[in-house]
C-alpha cells in the first residue's frame, strides 16, 4: 500500500470530516477503525435517537445533508450522510483495523495496528470522547441481583415493558431513554439525579434550534450567557424543583467552560412527562445490593433493571498517553490547526453546543494547516 500523507484514526464524524477536509485540499487520507463500518457507534445507539444539534450545524465540511431531512436529522440519516462521504473518492478507507499504539519514528508517525504498521508523515486522532462506556463502581455492584447495563447497550423499550426501570444520569440520553420507556410500556420509571443538570429545549420559541441559541452564547462572557439561559428556562419549562429538578447554581456556561459538561436538550414532551409523574427524579446512587439501590438522602428503590446513562472515557491514554500529548484530564494539550506534536492533531474533543458542525470547522483548520506543512498551500 502507498504511504498515505495524512492517517486518520477513528471513521465517526470527527474521522470523516477530518478526511473530507482534507480531501478537498487535494491530499490523500487512510481512515483507519477497528470497526467494520462507518459511524460504527452510532449504527448501535436507541432507535428514537435524533440529533441535538440543527440540520445546518450537523452537516460534514461542505457537504449539506439530502434535501428533505428535518432540522433536527434521525439516527440512521446521520450514519446514512457519514457513510456516503467516508466512500468519496480520495479517500481510503481501513475498517475492521484496531490502532494500538502511535509512535513517532524516523520523522514519520508509525502506527501499531491489528493489521500491521502504518506509517505516515501527518496523523489525525479521531476518536471522539466517548470511546468506553462508564459504569460507576458503585459499593456492591457485584452483589446486584437485577439487570445493569450502560445506556449504550438500549436499543428501544420492547424488553422493558411492565418492569420497573432505574434510568441513572439526567443528560440528554437519561432523558430520552426514561421518556421512550414511560412511552413504551415500563411499569414505573425512575430518573436519578445527583446533580441537578442545566436544561435547554431542542426548540426553543418559534422553533429556533437550541443549539443555535447555544452557540450564539458561547460568544459571550459566561455570566450573560448564564443569565439568558437561566431566564429562557423559566420561561419555557417553569419551576421544577417540586419534581426533583431545581435550576443548579452553576449556570449552563460557566459549568460548560469548568467541567466540558453540556446541558441536557431535551424536548417538551419529556419535560411534561416528569410534571405528570410519568418519570419520578429520585436521588443519586449511593450503593447496590442483592435486592436494589440505595439513593443519597436515605430512600430506596428495587428496579429489575439499572440503566446507566453515565457517560463515557476517551481512552486515549493508551494510544498516545506516553507521547505527552495530553493534560492531566487525558484531553489533547492542542486541537484542531494547533499541532499537539509535530504533524500529529487531534479532532473532536470539544463538547459544546453545535458539536457536530464545529468538528467540521476544527477540521478544516487541521486540513489547512497540514496541507502547508506538506507543501500543498
Amino acid at each position: 500500500m502507498t504511504e498515505p500523507q495524512v492517517a486518520v484514526v477513528g471513521a465517526g464524524p470527527s474521522g470523516v470530516a477530518a478526511a473530507v477536509a482534507l480531501k478537498d485540499r487535494r491530499l490523500r487520507p487512510l481512515v483507519i477503525d477497528q470497526a467494520e463500518e462507518v459511524a460504527s457507534t452510532w449504527r448501535i445507539r436507541y432507535d428514537r435517537l435524533r440529533l441535538n444539534t440543527c440540520r445546518p450545524y450537523s452537516h460534514l465540511p461542505g457537504r449539506r445533508f439530502a434535501r428533505g431531512t428535518p432540522m433536527f436529522p434521525s439516527r440512521d440519516q446521520l450514519i446514512e450522510h457519514l457513510d456516503h462521504h467516508a466512500h468519496e473518492d480520495g479517500i481510503e478507507l481501513q475498517l475492521g483495523t484496531r490502532v494500538d499504539r502511535i509512535e513517532r519514528s524516523n520523522g514519520r508517525w508509525s502506527l501499531q495496528t491489528s493489521a500491521g504498521e502504518v506509517r505516515a508523515p501527518q496523523v489525525i486522532v479521531a476518536t471522539g470522547y466517548e470511546s468506553e462506556p462508564v459504569v460507576p463502581a458503585w459499593p456492591g455492584r457485584e452483589r446486584f441481583g437485577a439487570q445493569l447495563m450502560h445506556s449504550r447497550e438500549y436499543r428501544n423499550a420492547e424488553p422493558f415493558a411492565d418492569r420497573l426501570v432505574l434510568v441513572v444520569g439526567p443528560g440528554c440520553s437519561g432523558m430520552e431513554i426514561a421518556y421512550d420507556l414511560a412511552e413504551g410500556g415500563a411499569r414505573k420509571v425512575w430518573l436519578s439525579a445527583r446533580t441537578p443538570p442545566n436544561i435547554l429545549m431542542r426548540a426553543g420559541p418559534g422553533g429556533l434550534p437550541g443549539d443555535m441559541i447555544g452557540v450564539a452564547l458561547l460568544h459571550l462572557p459566561a455570566r450573560f450567557g448564564d443569565a439568558f439561559a437561566r431566564f429562557g428556562r423559566k420561561q419555557d419549562l417553569g419551576d421544577l424543583t417540586e419534581y426533583g429538578l431545581p435550576i443548579p447554581e452553576e449556570g449552563v456556561m460557566s459549568r460548560l467552560h469548568r467541567t466540558g459538561q453540556a446541558p441536557a436538550i431535551v424536548d417538551g414532551e419529556v419535560i411534561e412527562a416528569i410534571k405528570a409523574r410519568r418519570i419520578e427524579i429520585v436521588p443519586g446512587v449511593e450503593s447496590l445490593d442483592e435486592t436494589g439501590v440505595q439513593l443519597a438522602g436515605g430512600s430506596r428503590v428495587e428496579p429489575d433493571v439499572v440503566i446507566c446513562a453515565t457517560g463515557y472515557n476517551r481512552k486515549l491514554e493508551p494510544l498516545v498517553g506516553h507521547l505527552d500529548v495530553l493534560d492531566e484530564r487525558g484531553m489533547p494539550r492542542a486541537l484542531a490547526q494547533r499541532a499537539a506534536a509535530p504533524g500529529m492533531r487531534f479532532v473532536g474533543y470539544v463538547p459544546r453546543p453545535g458539536g457536530l458542525g464545529y468538528m467540521g470547522k476544527e477540521a478544516r483548520r487541521a486540513a489547512k494547516a497540514i496541507a502547508s506543512e506538506l507543501g500543498g498551500g
